[in-house]
């Protein structure tokens, strides 16, 4: 937990991801942002001893201080991408029972899709014109690029972990191949575009205005 914050706390630490991957799965680009921050707790319990992540409902009462927070615990931001699209971002560290949950819609004119990180098998299809499906992850049903980033058959359930499996196994195949060219893992590269865009995010909220990326 921190008391101060020079790159938004909560985008830094969490938006940051989701901007990614959002980038990542849609291939377009966010090209504007608009943000509104908000500190809901500005008082918070700091451990007194350390402890281990996500272990804090194990203490008591007289293992923590209070401890003045300035740093927000809730965002959202609109987005505008560089195919004329919008879209909108909401973060929370306040979710009562919330676990890390990431959930994202795309909303399209004939169809929605939808997926969340704890039912990480399935994917809701959501359609105007028809019933709507749950569609469950099976690598005989995707093309050959996806199917690549699935490991076990259908029915048998993959989760957060395999993230960062398959994530090294396309970094290692790319050290085999001597090249980093076509690299679809994280770069440098999105490291920096990631601060550059919680940079304009923070910058749009302090000044309460769209911020061009």
């Amino acid at each position: 937990m921190r008391e101060k914050g020079e790159l938004g706390e909560i985008y830094s630490i969490i938006g940051s991801h989701l901007m990614d991957l959002l980038e990542y799965i849609s291939g377009l680009k966010i090209t504007e942002v608009m943000a509104d921050f908000k500190t809901i707790h500005p008082v918070r319990k700091k451990p007194l001893k350390p402890v281990e992540t996500f272990t804090g409902k194990m203490l008591l009462p007289e293992d923590y201080a209070e401890v003045p927070i300035n740093t927000e615990d809730y965002a959202t931001v609109m987005l505008r991408f560089d195919n004329g699209n919008k879209g909108v971002i909401t973060v929370s560290q306040v979710a009562a029972d919330r676990k890390n949950r990431l959930s994202l819609e795309i909303a399209g004119s004939k169809q929605t899709f939808a997926w969340n990180s704890e039912s990480p098998n399935e994917m809701w299809i959501g359609r105007r014109e028809a019933a709507n499906q749950v569609f469950m992850r099976d690598p005989a049903l995707f093309d050959k690029e996806s199917a690549a980033l699935i490991s076990f058959p259908g029915g048998h359930n993959e989760g957060f972990p395999d993230t960062s499996k398959q994530m090294f196994k396309e970094v290692y195949d790319n050290i085999r191949k001597g090249t980093m060219e076509g690299a679809k893992f994280p770069t440098f590269a999105d490291g920096l575009r990631e601060l550059v865009l919680c940079e304009r995010i923070l910058e749009s909220n302090e000044k309460e205005c769209w911020v061009k990326v």
